[in-house]
């Protein structure tokens, strides 16, 4: 096992004893407190929620993923590209798109592997020649998704919305979804918030065919932190 550095530690023996004092897991505003506290790095850290599901995403039935807009945003500057037909294309450019076009990122995505981008918003009539692009996109979880809102008509409403800080999420095959909800430059109550609201909407998204413990556990974390585990409660709570 690799040593870890002082930071880490320092920042690892503030999770033991927090959470030994309370016996467990923290309320999630206690954890949303204590994550801040372990972001000792000499850069700005994110801040990020692990979340393990009770599901086997390998049947369609029980895939877990779509999207949600975070009251306080993420922090990060997002770099939008837009793919769709010309009479569109200044709708979205309007919007903050920060790129725009079609057939030229096409070629670039297909030929040149160019994935310089965060999100990939296209309009549905665009998605035959998009499609083409599903192998050097889906592994790298940028193919557009009409469930996650980057596939519609509505340009300037995606883009504005993932700008404001709307973020996509999908299971891995581990049952595992892993994202950002901010830095440790977010005050408590930011941090506190976002993870809630990221709760509701998995909570939400509980598919029927998963049968038993939905939630297993839920971690929050900075880039170079120990993860802080949370109350599964948090997330039943989520949705009252």
């Amino acid at each position: 096992m690799a040593k870890r550095g002082k930071r880490y530690r320092q920042a690892a023996e503030l999770v033991a004893t927090a959470t030994e004092q309370a016996g467990g897991a923290l309320p999630l505003d206690q954890a949303a407190q204590l994550v801040k506290m372990t972001g000792r790095a000499k850069f700005e850290e994110s801040v990020d929620i692990d979340i393990r599901l009770g599901v086997d995403p390998r049947h369609a039935d029980q895939m877990v993923r779509g999207s949600v807009a975070l009251p306080h945003g993420t922090g990060k500057t997002v770099r939008v590209l837009v793919l769709t037909n010309e009479g569109k294309q200044a709708e979205a450019e309007a919007a903050g798109a920060d790129m725009v076009g079609l057939d030229e990122y096409v070629d670039k995505i297909q030929n040149e592997g160019f994935t310089d981008f965060d999100v990939l918003i296209a309009s549905p009539d665009v998605m035959p020649q998009v499609g083409r692009l599903g192998r050097v996109l889906g592994p790298r979880g940028l193919m557009p998704n009409p469930k996650s809102g980057t596939v519609t008509n509505d340009l300037a409403e995606a883009v504005e919305a993932v700008k404001a800080g709307r973020i996509d999420f999908r299971v891995d095959k581990a049952g595992i979804i892993h994202t950002s909800i901010g830095n440790v430059s977010f005050s408590d109550d930011q941090i506190r918030d976002n993870a809630d609201a990221f709760l509701k909407e998995i909570v939400r998204l509980r598919p029927a065919a998963a049968k038993g413990l939905y939630v297993k556990s839920v971690t929050l974390s900075t880039t170079m932190g120990p993860p802080v585990p949370v109350e599964r409660a948090a997330a039943v709570s989520a949705t009252r």
